[in-house]
């Protein structure tokens, strides 16, 4: 808008400059043919004129000249501050487009970036939808199993409806698990231990474990466990002892 109102304003100021020449030119003319008007007859009025009529043409031609050769400057003007500013605009153009490069590749690295991401969490996502779907299999399957456990325990007999051999076998289980316990225990006692004792020593292995089940099993093992009394009167005491060696040191 700059240019174009400069462009304007030095085109109008060299018509104006052109315009103020033509007619002072004009006048100078009229006034030299008043003159001679006064001093010359109608003849030599008619051979002025024509002589004069060649001195008008050139000087017309000198004017547009003068205004042609105005109108160029002022287009040379224009030429040279067209040329200025587009070498202004230049530099500064190119620094916008570095910019605006700069920009679009700052965004496109952005941009790779998150769809890398959003791959990774697709990837993970659909990982875990299959661990879910793995889980939610093996789930069912522990519940199926546990509730097959549960059927098998309610069907299963209570302990009065065992038969007799059923009964004896967990007894035999019971006992060879606990002599190797009470072994060890009373082997670390040499003096011995009272049925209470090693009771209370089981009883933190198996809560079930009762003083009856105990006795009655240290009594079928006489090769292994004895019993013995100590003390006298009111602090006798029965203990028992660990001999399942003494046949071995005998020997």
């Amino acid at each position: 808008n700059g240019l174009l109102h400069f462009r304007s304003w030095d085109y109008r100021l060299y018509s104006s400059h052109s315009q103020e020449i033509r007619n002072i030119h004009n006048e100078e003319l009229m006034g030299i043919r008043r003159e001679e008007e006064m001093e010359m007859s109608d003849d030599d009025m008619e051979d002025q004129t024509e002589r004069s009529r060649p001195l008008a043409q050139v000087e017309a031609l000198k004017e547009e000249n003068d205004s042609l050769r105005c109108q160029l400057d002022a287009y040379r003007n224009e030429v040279e501050l067209l040329k200025q500013e587009q070498g202004k605009a230049q530099p500064q153009r190119s620094e916008e487009d570095a910019t605006r490069q700069q920009q679009l590749s700052f965004l496109q690295q952005a941009l790779q970036g998150m769809q890398k991401q959003l791959l990774k969490l697709r990837e993970d996502l659909k990982q875990r939808e299959t661990e879910l779907e793995k889980n939610s299999e093996e789930k069912q399957q522990l519940e199926s199993q546990i509730q097959s456990l549960k059927d098998r325990i309610q069907a299963f007999p209570t302990s009065h409806a065992l038969p007799v051999s059923y009964r004896r076998l967990s007894f035999f289980i019971f006992g060879f698990s606990s002599t190797g316990i009470i072994s060890t225990f009373l082997h670390v006692h040499p003096f011995g231990a009272s049925i209470e004792y090693i009771c209370s020593y089981l009883q933190r292995l198996d809560t079930k474990i009762s003083t009856t089940e105990v006795e009655t099993l240290l009594g079928r093992l006489p090769c292994t466990f004895k019993q013995e009394l100590t003390g006298v009167g009111a602090s006798l005491e029965k203990r028992w002892k660990f001999c399942g060696f003494e046949g071995i040191k005998m020997a």
